[in-house]
């Protein structure tokens, strides 16, 4: 979000026209069958902090640079689904997938929650927590993934979801701020600690996003399996293999990935 305030040319530019580009090669597609699932954001829808979640059809806005150029990205995808690929003859089908704040493993990005704290603490540092209050449909890599993967299934064997939009997030009946997840975090990486800091800035960031996943979970028959301990603990744990043994991480990640898929086998 920080990047996209000093930046809004560069954001504005990956998200919307990067999405145009890749649009605009697929109407090149004429031989082979195509399934394409566009990712753009939970932010692409405009905030009124409702608690309820946001529905696939509640209306896109975007207050900051970032949020506008995913809202913005996504009428360009139904402007060329409408356009271009609205032919039953058509050889691409495409859905879009809107996923709330993916967390877990391999994750460095600047200025994102879990990032910020094992690298502050791996350092025995303080880790600066800005939102303390604010809430997000925090989720592990896996569950996304997961519902993008099936998604792409459902739509090569059903064209009636051509074009269709899928919510991909946590259960809808509990919420956890940012200060709730990092006290979780706590139990996994002993000895921690945090700096609550409030910094004055005009640049805007909502205090509730929350998503409603009704229409994946009745549609394409998934849902989140994962519940938020869980979330936590499978994340923080990866970060800890990390820095106690990097060369052995990525047999890890094959050992959490397998884990996941025992857990989806018996909780589906």
């Amino acid at each position: 979000m920080k990047k996209s305030y000093n930046n809004p040319i560069e954001t504005i530019t990956t998200n919307s026209i990067g999405t145009l580009n890749i649009l605009e090669s697929l109407r090149f597609v004429k031989k082979k069958k195509c399934i394409v699932i566009l990712i753009t954001s939970d932010k692409s829808y405009k905030n009124m902090e409702i608690k309820r979640g946001y529905k696939e059809n509640d209306i896109l806005g975007g207050h900051d640079p970032y949020s506008a150029s995913k809202a913005g990205a996504e009428l360009i995808i139904q402007s060329y689904i409408n356009s271009y690929f609205n032919n039953k003859k058509n050889k691409v089908s495409i859905g879009v997938a809107r996923a709330g704040n993916v967390i877990g493993g391999g994750d460095w990005s600047p200025d994102r929650l879990v990032p910020d704290c094992v690298k502050s603490w791996s350092k025995k540092k303080k880790v600066i927590i800005r939102n303390p209050r604010s809430t997000r449909p925090w989720q592990h890599v896996f569950e996304a993934l997961g519902g993008y993967l099936l998604f792409a299934a459902k739509l090569r064997n059903n064209s009636n979801l051509h074009g269709e939009v899928f919510n991909f997030g946590p259960a809808n009946n509990k919420t956890y701020n940012v200060l709730k997840l990092v006290k979780k975090m706590r139990e996994h990486w002993k000895n921690v600690s945090w700096h609550i800091k409030k910094i004055n800035t005009k640049q805007h960031e909502s205090n509730l996003l929350k998503l409603n996943c009704s229409k994946a979970r009745i549609k394409l028959k998934w849902k989140s399996i994962l519940n938020f301990n869980e979330t936590i603990e499978i994340s923080t744990k990866w970060y800890k293999k990390y820095y106690t043994n990097p060369k052995k991480i990525r047999e890890y990640s094959y050992e959490q990935i397998c884990y996941y898929e025992k857990l989806l086998k018996e909780r589906l």
